[in-house]
């Protein structure tokens, strides 16, 4: 059942609703990761007369995500520089590769910087992922400067013009300092080269409010501009992306629905709110 379904059946309805389906509405909500603020600001639209009830909920739906703009900020003079930001066990690798896979779908030249150096496996898992898609990597030594994978990797992409060189960087959790500090460095190293156009933020859906709680640390730090959200697939598509947008204004660009390199797509706000709310789905 779509997440609003109760909810609109029940204002559809006509009765009065009691104080138990009021807490039994709330409840639902705070389960689908919509978060204190997020649903009471529901429910005092929901709460409204029973004429206009459903569409006033609609509308605090659609206000609650972002209007920003959710196309990739691309640049046909130079290549198009992205860092994937997030912490480990978000998708954030694979995320990377999906994202490269979609860009060279789409005929454009794609060079990849392997710059998560403190876990050997991100560098021996995205090196595995551009084998298959035949997209160039480059790497450094374990436990080795990140921000020096990422120069390397800016002057290839400049040197060789491609259209988009991405950035996997490292996932660990740190001090918000530390996060800034080093996530900084690699912006400044490569924008000595080429300008650093996107960093987009993984999120896992189904930590639901710890996911934003990580990104709001993340967005402070390194002046995020965009998020891709994985998992979104089976509970998890719920309220987590409406939420998520409510309380950072950030917008969602893409979502990751499996483990499959083509189970990734742009996020379309409209669609998302039509599954919130149909059954149809």
């Amino acid at each position: 059942m779509a997440l609003f379904s109760k909810l609109f059946n029940k204002l559809r309805g006509g009765a009065n609703l009691s104080s138990a389906d009021w807490k039994e509405l709330e409840a639902s909500l705070l389960e689908a990761d919509l978060g204190a603020a997020l649903t009471a600001k529901i429910l005092d639209s929901a709460r409204k007369e029973s004429g206009s009830a459903e569409e006033s909920v609609l509308k605090t739906l659609r206000d609650s995500l972002s209007i920003a703009d959710r196309s990739l900020h691309a640049n046909s003079e130079r290549p198009t520089t992205i860092l994937v930001v997030g912490v480990n066990g978000t998708g954030k690798t694979t995320s990377t590769a999906k994202l490269a896979n979609a860009m060279k779908k789409n005929r454009s030249s794609v060079l990849i910087a392997a710059a998560d150096t403190f876990r050997a496996a991100a560098t021996e898992q995205i090196q595995t992922w551009g084998s298959r898609l035949n997209i160039e990597v480059v790497a450094g030594k374990q436990n080795g400067d990140p921000a020096s994978v990422a120069f390397d990797g800016a002057t290839r992409a400049v040197a060789e013009k491609v259209d988009f060189y991405i950035v996997d960087t490292a996932g660990r959790l740190h001090t918000k300092q530390g996060l800034m500090d080093e996530l900084g460095k690699i912006r400044r190293v490569i924008e000595k080269l080429t300008p650093v156009d996107e960093v987009l933020l993984v999120v896992d859906a189904t930590t639901g409010q710890n996911g934003i709680v990580q990104a709001k640390t993340f967005i402070e730090a390194a002046a995020v501009t965009g998020l891709i959200l994985t998992k979104m697939d089976g509970s998890a598509r719920g309220g987590v992306a409406l939420a998520i947008e409510a309380s950072t204004g950030i917008p969602i660009k893409f979502t990751g629905s499996g483990e499959g390199i083509e189970d990734f797509q742009p996020f379309d706000a409209e669609t998302y709110l039509q599954g919130l709310i149909s059954d149809e789905n």
